[in-house]
This record gives structure tokens, C-alpha cells and sequence, in this order.
């Protein structure tokens, strides 16, 4: 296999896996520590208002939702993601509200999306994790109509996200050394790079693209970061590897890597992102 199909094959196991697993149980903290950013894509898909929108890696739906809600009469929104699990519970949700929005179970960097048939295309970090950046971007391209947008959330670098990467700091003397990050690599900080970040849109086709960055206060109950901590990130695939005094001992030290965001009950960090945009040229509705 090409390096590419490796992390599309590594995506899907993941993300249908124990990735996709946790996500759907800890759909609820989720969504609350996230809504800050359905809240900004459903507000910047108010310019194609009454059109239809792509939402890229849309998990378990909660911006499809948003997205939908915010289009008005005639309006759609369309998710799709890789996770079967998590589109199983994003369509139980759009039932459940009758919402204007409807899942697809596709990998989008093949997906046969209809020609020209959106109007914008959205994330809410969901576009870091392709095999073939250029080739995904290219795909989408396809799928907006001529002078169709591009509006999409994604993590900053490690040096500004210490949250997120204070697990994986924490446990490391306790585990074998692992290799250094390669910060083009498939993953959460792929996108870090604005001007990787540009070449990539660039030779996807997509011109007029803007980035500024977005920093988001994000808080959860001490109780949630118990859960979190052993479900959610690199940390969740790396514990069940472990014997049990190991795996204890992992959990302790990680716990305590957290307390610099604890305080009163709480947990709070910011959440350091950029905001890529290519503005639509006339709104739909």
C-alpha cells in the first residue's frame, strides 16, 4: 500500500473502532466542550442561507445540526465521516429533531459526491486525519458549485494546545520512548502550518482562502476529565496495551499532568485554532 492508503486503512480501523466507540459514549460532554464551534459554523453557513452544505467529518452530528438549523427554509445539511458508529447515532439524532440534515457513511476523498451540488462545505476538525490531503481537497472542489465556499475549524500547533497534549507528555516517562511527531503527518495538528495549509488548498483548487486564528475557553467537571483522560486521544489506544499495574500507574501520572488546568471543580483550557475560509460569492437564498 501507498503511504496514503496506510492512514486511510489506519483512519477507518480507527474510527470505526475504539476511537468511534468513545466518541459516541462521550457524545454529550462532547458536544458541550464543542459547541463554541457549531455555534460559528452554523453562523457562517447563514451566508449560503436556504442552500445546501457539506459537513466534513461531522462524527456524530451535533454541527450538521447546528448547520441545519441555521439554513432556513430550503436549506440542508449533509454529513458525512468515515465512523459507522458515530453516523449511526448522527442519523438517531436528526430523526429524533426532524432536522433538515441526512448522514453519509463515505471516506471523502473518494466519495462519488454529485458535481457542483453544495454551496459550502464545513468541519469541525475533521479534515486533518486524510491519507491524501490534496487529493481529499480536489474531491470536495468538486462538489461546490462555482463560487461555492469553504469554512473549516482546525488545531493550531502543539506549543499552543498544552491541553491536548498533556497526556501523551505525562505518561511518556512512563512508557517506551515513541517516535517524534511528524507535524505533517495525518493527525490532530496536521493542519498547524498555514502555509502547508494553503499549498494543500491551493493545489486542491481552491482559491481566495483565508486564515485567522480562533482561541476558544473550553471547561469541564473534574469528573468528565476522569473519562476523558482514559477514552478520548492517543492515550485510549495506548492503555489497553498495558498490564494493569502499568496501566494505574499510566492513569495517576496523566491525572496529575492535568492539574495546571484544574481549578474549583473545573477544568478549563483554551482551545488554540484556526479558522480556514474560502467566502462564498453570493449567498443561495
Amino acid at each position: 500500500m501507498t503511504d496514503a492508503e496506510t492512514v486511510r486503512a489506519e483512519q477507518q480501523a480507527l474510527w470505526n473502532g475504539i476511537a468511534g466507540a468513545a466518541w459516541v459514549d462521550e457524545q454529550v460532554l462532547l458536544d458541550r466542550l464543542f459547541a463554541p464551534f457549531a455555534a460559528m459554523l452554523a453562523e457562517a453557513s447563514r451566508e449560503v442561507r436556504g442552500g445546501q452544505v457539506l459537513d466534513v467529518g461531522c462524527g456524530t452530528g451535533a454541527t450538521t445540526l447546528a448547520i441545519a438549523g441555521a439554513l432556513g427554509p430550503g436549506g440542508e445539511c449533509v454529513g458525512a465521516d468515515i465512523s459507522g458508529p458515530m453516523i449511526g447515532l448522527a442519523r438517531a439524532r436528526a430523526e429524533r429533531e426532524g432536522a433538515a440534515a441526512h448522514f453519509v457513511h463515505a471516506d471523502v476523498e473518494s466519495h462519488g459526491f454529485a458535481p457542483a451540488s453544495f454551496d459550502l462545505v464545513t468541519s469541525r476538525f475533521g479534515v486533518m486525519f486524510f491519507g491524501d490531503p490534496v487529493r481529499a481537497f480536489a474531491n470536495l472542489r468538486r462538489a461546490v458549485r462555482d463560487g461555492g465556499g469553504l469554512v473549516l475549524l482546525v488545531w493550531r500547533g502543539t506549543d499552543e494546545n498544552g491541553f491536548m497534549t498533556a497526556a501523551e507528555r505525562a505518561a511518556a516517562p512512563l512508557l517506551p520512548p515513541q517516535p517524534a511527531r511528524d507535524p505533517d503527518a495525518s493527525g490532530q495538528f496536521a493542519f498547524a502550518d498555514p502555509d502547508r495549509v494553503h499549498a494543500i488548498l491551493t493545489a486542491a483548487g481552491w482559491t481566495g482562502v483565508e486564515i485567522a486564528p480562533v482561541d476558544v475557553d473550553c471547561t469541564m467537571s473534574d469528573a468528565e476529565l476522569d473519562g476523558y483522560v482514559v477514552r478520548l486521544g492517543a492515550l485510549a489506544r495506548v492503555l489497553p496495551t498495558l498490564d494493569e499495574a502499568l496501566r494505574d500507574r499510566v492513569v495517576a501520572a496523566v491525572r496529575a499532568g492535568f492539574e495546571p488546568y484544574r481549578r474549583d471543580g473545573l477544568v478549563r483550557f483554551t482551545a488554540a485554532c484556526w479558522m480556514i475560509r474560502v467566502r462564498p460569492a453570493r449567498p443561495t437564498g
